[in-house]
């Protein structure tokens, strides 16, 4: 399809009425083609849009992409998104980060989850529970926005939005069974089906996933090996192994009748390691528990009247959390004598919410489309805790003080009411300008009002341009505000929250049916941005820590070379600064790429590859390390489909040349201190052998 645009004016303008007719007929019957694969989004907006014409910056990943980058967690998936880059805490025992835009804090609230349209947060932290490992069987797809999204989304949708959308009866058609099994002691097996049951729509799945965790992720010293300098002691596990184990259960059951929807979740952490220790010093003994649990109830009826489309959305998340700590080991002296069995913590606690949504759509306004929403969320923590240190302890004894003025963190609970309002307007056949804001009233901090424009322009057939700005706030975590009595962070009542200003440039363009090419270009402005800073005697203090200045570019470019392979690329540069002092934000990629391919070398053969390439990350000043080094990871995965009709076998190899990788561990600036001197390791070379089992 390469026709010049002087030309098709020409022949439209002095043409015969019915050439006319037939190169109208010819372009649009082209450019419904040029779109007829694409992808529909509703993380924008609420409402389902084509991606190239959503009012944001928007990623998709589907199942297929996931089957062919041989990946297994979310973790491993969010690494080919232009943006983000998945990092490891510096202060939470070795949980994943996702750094889009170079925003992130340690414990890394800034990214928001969704199930389904759902969050799921800890309360604690505000983020994710605690060591998220979520396998991939299940999911569908996942929308990733990148951006602000309180308009629509309300708090901690601050950097991006992230939603996994799991497999429904069509998208399983029947039973779906699996297994696999690799290095590190890894395993995984899967029972999925979906069927009609008395008018229900019934989709089932079970996940389970376990390993032992890679033993060659080797740090030399920790925290432990400075206090055994100090106290001539020799208490340190270093050099030794970061505890990366986990064991992991995953189950959803979806049912589906007119318009009404029932989602069950149970999502388990059975045994997780603690990665670098609660208190960076390694911790073999220790280990973490989670399990979260979600019972959703939806009615969507979008012919509720003659002008009104209905949802109602009734959302119950339970997080049952447990961490076994072993803060410092057996023997350390902290400047206390010696202590035999180390110091001890065991935090943990319930987090409960409860949040009901109801949604309107208007339709009787020519060029309209009208979202209107209201809703109320109630949250709250119970928390419990045994340790052996601390006011209300006999040093060394593990006592329960739970309940107590004791404990890591007193019961907490906050009331959040919210509206909002959108309006898509058509204002001609090639604009389109989103409008929306939401008001969110918070019962522990006041109330918050967040808007957001985009202007989209059909440019031409086959480019879409668009002008984003949005608004976005995070408020601070209960952890944020109320931790105490803690060796290793503490809260601040008197913290702020955290809010962001972006514009962004956007252009979709398509210049033939092989290529697609997505570019963005950015700007923000962070302020009160809130981290765990240190402040002295080993602890870290919530504070606004800093107000950030970003701007950057993202390029993505999907090529369809032959019949039989898939290319696909994407490049993010950002370059972010303490918005007071200049000095670079520390430890997220300048920048990063990703590069991929699918080739289907025979009728049901195909290799997947893909590199990530991670580079220009900082330290801290002060920081005399050398700097972080670049690099990067290559995959492989090779798929036989459609043996004996029913079965799917793939071997995968990640990391296939055994880059020696690493993520940035922290540097404590008041003491001068680093307690894991060389960084955290990745995983090492890893291989995987998959089967998989269909039958309609």
């Amino acid at each position: 399809m390469q026709y010049s645009k002087i030309a098709l004016a020409t022949i439209l303008i002095l043409g015969t009425s019915q050439l006319r007719a037939e190169m109208e007929s010819m372009v649009e019957e082209d450019f419904m083609l040029l779109y007829e694969d694409e992808e529909m989004i509703s993380i924008a907006t609420g409402t389902l849009k084509p991606i190239h014409l959503a009012p944001s910056v928007a990623h998709v990943i589907t199942a297929s992409d996931i089957k062919s980058s041989g990946a297994t967690t979310l973790d491993q998936v969010l690494e080919m998104v232009p943006g983000i880059h998945v990092s490891l805490s510096t202060v939470n025992r070795l949980i994943h980060v996702y750094s889009i835009r170079g925003i992130h804090t340690g414990q890394n609230p800034q990214a928001l989850i969704l199930m389904n349209g759902h969050p799921f947060r800890a309360a604690s932290s505000g983020a994710r529970p605690n060591s998220f490992h979520y396998p991939v069987e299940n999911i569908e797809r996942i929308e990733v926005m990148r951006g602000p999204g309180s308009a629509v989304y309300g708090a901690d949708a601050f950097a991006g939005v992230i939603n996994i959308i799991t497999k429904d009866v069509d998208s399983l058609a029947g039973l779906n069974a699996g297994a696999r099994s690799g290095s590190f002691g890894s395993q995984s097996v899967w029972l999925q089906n979906g069927k009609t049951l008395n008018d229900w729509d019934v989709a089932f799945s079970f996940e389970y996933m376990d390993t032992d965790g890679d033993d060659e992720r080797i740090i030399n010293s920790d925290a432990q090996t400075g206090l055994d300098t100090i106290f001539a002691t020799n208490a340190s596990l270093a050099p030794g192994a970061l505890d990366s184990r986990y064991e992991v259960l995953n189950t959803q059951l979806e049912m589906l009748r007119d318009e009404w929807k029932v989602l069950l979740w149970n999502w388990q952490l059975k045994d997780g390691g603690n990665g670098a220790g609660g208190g960076q010093t390694l911790d073999p003994q220790g280990h973490l528990e989670n399990n979260t649990f979600m019972l959703d109830v939806e009615y969507d009826n979008p012919n509720f009247s003659d002008n009104w489309g209905l949802e109602s959305n009734l959302n119950y998340h339970r997080l049952d959390e447990h961490g076994y700590m072993n803060i410092y080991p057996a023997g350390a002296n902290i400047g206390f004598g010696v202590l035999a069995n180390g110091l001890i913590g065991n935090p943990g606690g319930v987090t409960q919410d409860l949040s009901y949504e109801v949604v309107g759509h208007y339709k009787a306004m020519q060029n309209h489309q009208l979202r209107f929403s209201a809703g109320v969320i109630h949250s709250e923590m119970e928390t419990k805790e045994t340790k052996n240190f601390g006011s209300g302890v006999t040093l060394g004894t593990l006592t329960d003080v739970s309940g107590t003025p004791n404990i890591f963190m007193p019961n907490s609970k906050r009331n959040v009411a919210f509206v909002s309002a959108q309006d898509e307007w058509r204002l001609a056949s090639d604009w389109e300008l989103t409008a929306g804001i939401r008001y969110d009233d918070y019962s522990d901090f006041g109330n918050t009002t967040n808007p957001r424009l985009a202007l989209v322009w059909a440019t031409d057939y086959n480019l879409t341009s668009k002008l984003l700005y949005g608004r976005a706030f995070r408020a601070p975590s209960f952890g944020e505000l109320y931790y105490i009595n803690n060796p290793v962070t503490l809260g601040n009542k008197n913290i702020d929250p955290e809010t962001i200003d972006t514009l962004e440039l956007a252009f979709d363009y398509r210049p033939n049916f092989d290529v697609h090419t997505m570019l963005s270009l950015f700007t923000y402005k962070v302020k009160d941005l809130i981290d765990f800073v240190a402040s002295g005697g080993g602890n870290k203090t919530a504070q606004n820590a800093i107000d950030q200045d970003g701007h950057g570019l993202e390029a993505e470019l999907e090529w369809d070379l032959t019949d039989t392979f898939v290319l696909k690329a994407n490049y993010a540069w950002q370059d972010s600064e303490n918005a007071d002092s200049g000095a670079d934000v520390i430890y997220a990629p300048g920048q990063q790429a990703s590069l991929s391919g699918v080739w289907k070398f025979k009728p049901e053969w195909s290799l997947g590859s893909q590199a990530n390439w991670v580079a220009d990350r900082k330290r801290e000043i002060g920081d005399s390390r050398p700097p972080i080094a670049d690099y990067t990871i290559v995959d492989l995965t090779l798929r036989r489909t459609n043996l004996m009709e029913h079965w799917e076998f793939s071997g995968s190899i990640r990391n296939l040349f055994d880059k020696d990788a690493r993520e940035p561990s922290a540097y404590d600036a008041t003491t001068n201190t680093i307690a894991i001197s060389d960084d955290y390791p990745l995983e090492g070379r890893s291989i995987y052998l998959e089967a998989r089992y269909h039958l309609d």
